[in-house]
């Protein structure tokens, strides 16, 4: 693209440049939950049961009718940064438990399932084929250590069009993942947020991309990102738990990684599954299941989770890992819901 040629493109650049004024990226996600109190409500079909975490009556999640990713979804992952070869390892094998079979229970693929619930205008549902796609390495970080909204875009854009492997465009069922490493300072990272996700800008990247961004907080804010493999100073008397593969700073990412593609695959143009009636700053399914990990989740309790021989903490299995990962919204039963729920 030439966008100083043709005065409709120079239009086009300013008004973007306005929008990121007042645009704030969807799902802007930090683990730690809202302490409000909770407004439950009991489903005359299932009665008293305890899976009603988060449940709510004034819960309206509604579909606005655009595309959810009902085709096999490619996760590509952007590596910013510098990062150890083990820390890939517990990611890319989370991203391919997600649609694996024969993960023991409670499982990754299990969580899945009720992403899977979610369908487009003509009854498709979200796929229930995620894989890991191509990967390209930004070790020398080539935007620098401190990114803006603005800038992650440019970090997309120098993916895809590398002279080198550059990573496949692919609109339709391809996710872009920036993973930045712990020595990287996103824009609102710590204080507002832990990821989020949103689409790439044709101005600045020359294609329309569901992407999300998240970062390793293990140096700049573990007790707000990583909770609760990492606990605020502000909560003194709190015993951090144990991760469940020996790194807080990744084992931390992977609940915000899951959060953010579970929207991505409901909502990757901000225009299909939210509640709420402002686009910009939408709801999302994972929105309104913050901090719930296990049954009886809600406020500042992460639910029951499980412990492993080696004291880790953990609910939910993957190929051959172990995550905590927060639920996701179950929109038929208008509550929020995991593979780990006691009473399933």
């Amino acid at each position: 693209m030439e966008p100083l040629v043709l005065p409709p493109t120079v239009f086009s650049a300013l008004a973007l440049s306005l929008l990121l004024l007042f645009l704030t990226p969807a799902a802007a996600w930090r683990p730690w939950p809202r302490l409000v109190e909770s407004n439950a409500s009991i489903d005359p079909l299932v009665g008293d049961s305890k899976k009603f975490e988060g449940s709510s009556e004034f819960v309206h999640l509604k579909y606005h009718m655009g595309p959810v990713l009902t085709t096999n979804i490619s996760v590509h992952i952007i590596w910013y940064g510098s990062w150890q070869r083990n820390q890939k390892k517990i990611i890319r094998e989370f991203i391919n438990s997600i649609s694996a079979g024969g993960s023991k229970s409670p499982s990754v693929s299990g969580w899945w399932k009720t992403v899977q619930l979610y369908t487009d205008q003509t009854g498709n549902n979200i796929s229930s084929t995620v894989r890991l796609g191509e990967e390209k390495n930004d070790r020398f970080y080539s935007h620098g250590k401190s990114l803006t909204r603005l800038s992650i875009q440019s970090v997309i854009k120098s993916a895809v069009t590398a002279k080198s492997r550059p990573l496949p465009v692919n609109a339709r069922n391809g996710l872009y993942l920036l993973l930045t490493a712990d020595d990287v300072y996103v824009e609102n990272f710590c204080g507002q947020v832990c990821g989020f996700h949103y689409f790439t800008f044709p101005s600045i990247v020359g294609y329309t991309l569901p992407y999300a961004w998240v970062g390793n907080s293990e140096k700049l804010c573990p007790g707000i990102c990583a909770y609760p493999f990492a606990v605020p100073s502000y909560m003194p008397g709190v015993k951090a738990m144990k991760s469940p593969n020996g790194d807080v700073g990744v084992d931390g990412m992977i609940s915000v990684i899951a959060h953010e593609v579970a929207e991505l695959a409901s909502n990757p143009l901000v225009n299909a599954w939210y509640a709420g009636p402002d686009p910009i700053a939408p709801v999302e399914i994972a929105d309104l299941c913050e901090g719930i990990y296990g049954t009886g989740g809600g406020g500042s309790y992460t639910g029951q989770l499980m412990d492993g021989h080696d004291g880790a903490t953990y609910n939910m299995n993957g190929i051959r890992r172990r995550y905590l990962v927060q639920w996701v919204w179950n929109h038929v039963v208008n509550y929020c819901t995991g593979p780990n729920a006691l009473d399933q």
